[in-house]
């Protein structure tokens, strides 16, 4: 946390003020690695605004976007020892080190956006946050990054047996791989910027992602065929630097953490508009959007489940989230 004082000590002592007495003003380095106008980057940035009006002016977040700062899994180390205050991060990468968060990553944990919106916004979402605390960390808030899905470059994916013997690029994550597979599909980790390139010279038939994700990345260029089958509705979440946290008063701990939550609509706004004008752009631009029975998807996932879902605390997450309606 950068912390400046806003007028110097000769000014303040001319106006007849202790240098004690002088107002601070706190400027938050927040990562993300999204681009510019992407809607969690527009959400930090309008959090930053709410903190500004509500501070008086004492309190300012500059956003850092487009992977300035590093990676999701490095920008997380940097959060951690401090270096970075906010980050917004998806909670994949967090797996390894905060397990409950594990269960929003599932595939097919949620039945729909709605359903996640939710589970995350209630005392479920509230628990998974304060489990980012004994790893130096506070979690904030938790934005939206649309349902994954499926999209090919030859053979269309119109049921569980297309899957067969394509090989599709996933992150670099274990469970993903995982995931894949069990639909008898064969998994590729490939950084994200050699997706195009992959699918074009047939490297791989094919990826996953959301659907402004599939068009900024020009993949509908090069893969065609968008299967609707929603396996992924993973949240990302907004976490601060423990030890920034530690260095604001109680006051304005309340001030970032209201911030935090009110910029959440505004995410899902930006994020909703962004999802309906990515799917009419790719049917203008030539691609088949697919809708598909997920049944067979879903039943797949059982030994997915049973690998990763492997303690009775996860286990309970799990049942606590299928019971929202």
């Amino acid at each position: 946390m950068n912390i400046f004082i806003k007028v110097t000590a000769s000014v303040a002592v001319l106006a007849g003020l202790s240098t004690a007495a002088v107002a601070q003003e706190i400027i938050l380095r927040s990562s993300d690695t999204h681009p510019d106008g992407y809607p969690t980057v527009e959400a930090v940035k309008y959090m930053g605004e709410l903190l500004t009006e509500r501070s008086g002016g004492r309190i300012a977040i500059e956003v850092y976007h487009s992977s300035q700062l590093g990676e999701e899994a490095d920008t997380i180390e940097q959060t951690r020892f401090g270096v970075i205050d906010l980050n917004r991060v998806s909670l994949g990468p967090f797996n390894n080190l905060v397990p409950e968060t594990r269960v929003p990553s599932l595939p097919y944990i949620f039945r729909s956006i709605d359903h996640m919106r939710e589970v995350m916004d209630g005392d479920i979402g509230d628990d998974i946050l304060a489990a980012f605390e004994p790893h130096d960390l506070v979690g904030l808030a938790y934005y939206d990054a649309g349902a994954r899905s499926f999209y090919t470059s030859n053979t269309p994916v119109r049921s569980i047996d297309d899957m067969a013997g394509q090989k599709f690029r996933v992150i670099q994550s274990d469970l993903f791989v995982d995931m894949v597979n069990a639909l008898g599909a064969d998994a590729v980790p490939l950084p994200y910027g050699e997706v195009y390139s992959a699918i074009q010279t047939g490297v791989i038939d094919g990826a996953e992602n959301n659907p402004p994700s599939y068009l900024s990345s020009a993949h509908l260029e090069v893969a065609k065929y968008y299967t609707l089958d929603e396996h992924l509705i993973v949240p990302e979440v907004l976490v601060m630097a423990r030890s920034t946290w530690d260095k604001l008063s109680p006051e304005d701990q309340e001030l970032v953490r209201q911030a935090a939550r009110d910029s959440v609509s505004y995410q899902r706004e930006l994020w909703d508009a962004a999802v309906v004008d990515a799917m009419a752009a790719a049917v203008a631009m030539g691609s088949e959007i697919i809708e598909v029975d997920k049944q067979p998807f879903i039943d797949a996932m059982g030994p997915v489940y049973e690998q990763y879902v492997d303690t009775p605390e996860l286990q309970d997450l799990v049942a606590r989230i299928q019971a929202v309606q």
